[in-house]
Order: structure tokens, then sequence, then C-alpha cells
């Protein structure tokens, strides 16, 4: 009886990060697809079988796929270049791939020499899968068939422009791995079945308790690994955390982020003449830091890269005062000139007096004395556009109290982050902080009582009165649990990208103040 080995290589999550550096320092970083280009050719060479799979979020994420969108849509997209370059065998449709619409999404996927997967994103009118294939099979020597299985969140039409999706269905992501599971092993045969699942776990591994405030739906992997059957590796993501287990019997990995890590399922078989058993399983993750990025990769794409490097370091404007973030928590806890400036360019867009906006991540540096695309870029990170939308005054306090949530009071009696915002994924870009209102947030309150004094022109905020606020797109659908504002009524669109409204607003006004007028508080002692 032969032993065969069979090697599953997963990355998720990449978010266009192929060159190993931070693009808001342009300094070198342990990360990167052209890192883990090493580590993938190295085991194409030492394994004749291998599959190769991504997970999704790959199109969107880096300056690079940034200037490639603005620029060089005719062309190629990088990320496909590197994966097309390396042989993935497929790779599964993820949330970010929609950012830019369907006529990117589907160029992308022409121009790939892989196949993009999911079962549950559907023709609305069909009910077929709109990316044609929902599994691909791959044979193996001895006979040994793999089947690989996409799927994607269905938590979509939450976050995305309608635009972006329209005429797709987002079916529940367990029932439609239970029906193609099955259609697989009983048409396919295979001798192992793989579920790349672009979605993470709503329940803590460890103890089974419940991570997610409600089943929503966004993450569903606890439910397919305990309630479909005939699986034997989950390839999971998403949630950018590092995962290698066994749950329910299944083997199950998520390699992070940005293309720090990757997965590696090992699938052992015995082959006789008579069948063909899968004996054993073993799972890891590999950190891309061990090692050097592949000179091919650099090269396939160094002309994007040199012109998104041009395009960073145009300067466009001054900045009076101090603008940079020294502590990311305290922009939370007390007004920001950051904050301030994109709320101002918000409303001014918008042409409305009230406006709300995040600070997207931690790692924001704020802008410094002289202001360069790639300072634009390095804080505001996502392709967001502008919607204003009418709500009443009740909701707009359902929304500051869902922003309030954010904080929790530590033994000492210090402000800290809830858990419900910094695990299992951190989502500091669910804090929202106001701009056209007066507004006090007392966090020694319960949840759900925390907001006090709110003003509106010096007035009481009318729970049944109607007011305009200009928010980024994903919030104006309910993304991040702000569901007051999913399906109101939208008064304007303003489809330029944030970014770029950004960069105008310093270019027109050359020397931008750093200032804040101090209109909301955090009570905590």
């Amino acid at each position: 009886m032969k032993k065969i080995q069979l090697k599953i290589l997963e990355t998720s999550d990449v978010h266009g990060a192929i060159f190993p550096v931070h693009y808001g320092t342009n300094k070198p970083a342990p990360h990167g697809l052209a890192r883990l280009s090493t580590f993938i050719k190295s085991m194409r060479r030492a394994n004749e079988q291998m599959l190769l799979i991504d997970n999704g979020d790959f199109l969107q994420g880096t300056p690079l796929a940034s200037y490639y969108f603005r620029s060089l849509g005719e062309d190629i997209h990088p990320m496909i270049k590197a994966m097309s370059h390396l042989q993935y065998d497929a790779a599964v449709i993820g949330n970010h791939e929609f950012n830019y619409g369907l006529d990117i999404l589907n160029k992308a996927a022409k121009d790939a020499d892989f196949p993009f997967l999911s079962c549950n994103i559907l023709h609305s009118e069909t009910e077929v899968p709109y990316f044609g294939q929902p599994y691909v099979i791959k044979r193996f020597s001895e006979g040994i068939k793999a089947a690989v299985l996409g799927v994607t969140t269905r938590y979509i039409p939450n976050w995305e422009k309608p635009d972006h999706i329209r005429g797709l269905a987002f079916i529940d992501a367990v029932a439609a791995t239970k029906k193609w599971v099955q259609h697989i092993k009983e048409v396919e045969k295979p001798h192992l079945m793989i579920v790349s699942y672009h979605g993470g776990f709503e329940v803590e591994l460890s103890t089974g308790e419940r991570i997610e405030r409600k089943e929503k739906g966004e993450n569903q992997a606890y439910r397919i690994c305990t309630e479909v059957e005939g699986i034997d590796v989950l390839l999971t993501g998403h949630q950018h955390r590092i995962a290698a287990e066994f749950v329910n019997g299944v083997a199950v990995v998520q390699p992070g982020f940005s293309g720090a890590e990757i997965g590696q399922v090992t699938a052992e078989f015995s082959v006789s003449a008579e069948k063909i058993e899968l004996s054993d399983l073993s799972i890891n993750v590999i950190e891309a830091k061990n090692f050097s990025a592949d000179e091919e990769i650099i090269a396939l794409v160094e002309n994007e890269e040199r012109a998104t490097q041009q395009w960073l370091d145009e300067v466009i404007g001054k900045i009076d005062g101090d603008m940079l973030i020294h502590d990311p928590f305290q922009v939370r806890l007390q007004e920001h000139p950051l904050i301030e400036l994109i709320n101002r360019v918000q409303m001014e867009a918008a042409q409305t007096d009230i406006s709300c906006t995040a600070l997207f991540h931690n790692g924001s540096p704020g802008l410094p004395a002289e202001v360069t695309m790639r300072d634009i870029v390095s804080n505001y990170i996502y392709p967001n556009s502008l919607m204003v939308i009418e709500i009443t005054g009740e909701e707009m306090k359902q929304a500051l109290e869902r922003t309030a949530s954010y904080f929790t009071l530590l033994p000492d009696g210090r402000p800290g982050v809830s858990p419900e915002f910094s695990y299992p994924k951190p989502q500091h870009y669910n804090y929202d902080m106001w701009e056209g209102i007066d507004y006090t947030m007392d966090i020694r309150k319960a949840p759900g009582e925390r907001i006090g004094q709110l003003l509106y022109q010096g007035e009481p905020v009318e729970a049944n009165g109607l007011y305009r606020v200009v928010m980024n797109n994903y919030r104006a659908g309910g993304g991040g649990d702000y569901l007051m504002f999913k399906g109101k009524k939208v008064i304007k669109e303003i489809q330029t990208d944030m970014a770029e409204l950004l960069a105008d607003y310093i270019k027109k006004y050359e020397n931008i103040k750093a200032e804040v007028n101090h209109n909301w508080r955090v009570i905590y002692s």
C-alpha cells in the first residue's frame, strides 16, 4: 500500500499586498505575496501534488491596488498577474472584490488564468452561480481526486453599494455548502472534500462561546463544520485571524492577512489496487517573514509599483499645526483635527451640515506638515464614496449609542475598548465621530443609555425630526451593525472616492489649519 501526500496552500485577505513594504512609511514589512511566492515555489518544487487556493479579498487594499483602479484599469490587475504567475488553482470571491463594481470584477475574472469560485453568489433571476462554476475538481497521481468548493460570506449586501451587486443574490453559506457538498460527493466522488469559505468563526473555538453579538450570518464557519457532513478541510478567512485546528474532525486553517502568513494542510492517502483512502491530515500556518521576496514577482509588477510610488509622493498641500496621530485611542476619546478635517470634507462635498466618520485603523499616522497622496491613502484606506441619508432624531441617538458601546470601563476606572469591537477581529472603524451636532457620551452608564446632551443648532434633537447626514457608503448601508441606517431615504450620492475628495480639498485650500471645535466629549470620571 502506497502513501501519497497532497499539499494544500491557502492565502486569504491578501488585500493587494504584493510588495513587502508599508506604504505609509515606505519601509520594509514582513508581509506580501512576493515573500509568500518564495515559499510557494519551493513547495511546488518539492511536491508533485499541490493545490494553491486564495480564499478571497485579494483585489483591494493597498495603494498599488488603488492606483490600478484609478489609472491602469485597462491593464491586468497586479494581483491577477502575480497569482496567474504562481499558478493558483482557484480563488474564492471575498466581500472586498465588489468594492469597485462588477465591471472591474468581471474583467479580473476574465484576465485570470484560474477560476473564481462562489457557490452562494447567484444570478438573482436564474439562481445559478454568477461566476459560472461553484467548485473545481483536481486530479493527481494514483487516481487521487480533490474537490474545492468556494463559498462567500452572505453579508455583502449589508456593506456594498447596491449598484455594485445589482442582479446578484447572496444565499446563506451553510445551506449552500450543504447542497453543493452533497452534490459533489454524489456526482464527483472525490477522495478529499475541501471547502474554501471567505468567512470566519461565529464562536470561540476553545469554549464554544458566541463571539458575534447575534446570529447575523457574517461568519458561519463553526456551523459549516458542525452541520455539513462530508467536509475534510475548511479554509477560512475574512476575520484576519491565524488559526490551525480541528473542529468536529474538520481540518481548519486561517492565514491572517496582507500575505503575512500562509496556511498549509497536508493530506495523506493510503493507495492500493482496490481503493484510495484519506488516512491523515495535518495543519499549520507559516510566516512570510521567514522568506525573502521573490524577484520574479517583483519584476512582474515593478512598472505598476513605480507609477504607484510616484503618485504617492506627490505633495498636495500643507498642514498648519499638528494633525499627526500620537495615540489612536485618544483620537476616539477626544476630538482630533484629522477627524474634523474628514467631516469638513464630507460636508462640503455633500452640501449638508451633519457628518460622521471613523478613524479607520490604529496604524493611521495622521497628516504631516507637507501632505502627499501617501499620507492620504495611509489614513483613508477604503475605497468609500459618500451618501446623504435622511434619518430621524431617534435613529441618530441609536447610532450614537452603538458608537458609545465601543468603550468599556476597566477595573481601575480607565476607559478601554469593548471586546465586541476588538475580538475576534478589530473593528475600530465602527466607532464614529460626528460633526454638526453637539453630544456627550457617559461611558460610566450601561451601553444603550450613554448618550446625554444631543443638540442640533443649539436645540435638542427631536426624536421624530428628520435630519440629513453625510456618511460613507458602508455605514449608510448599515455596515458595522448600524442597522438604523439601512434602507433610509437617500438624498444624494457622491460617487467620487473619498481619498480623492480629501486630496482635492487639500489642493483647493492649500494650507489646512489643524483645529477642533469641541462639539462632543466622552465622560468617564
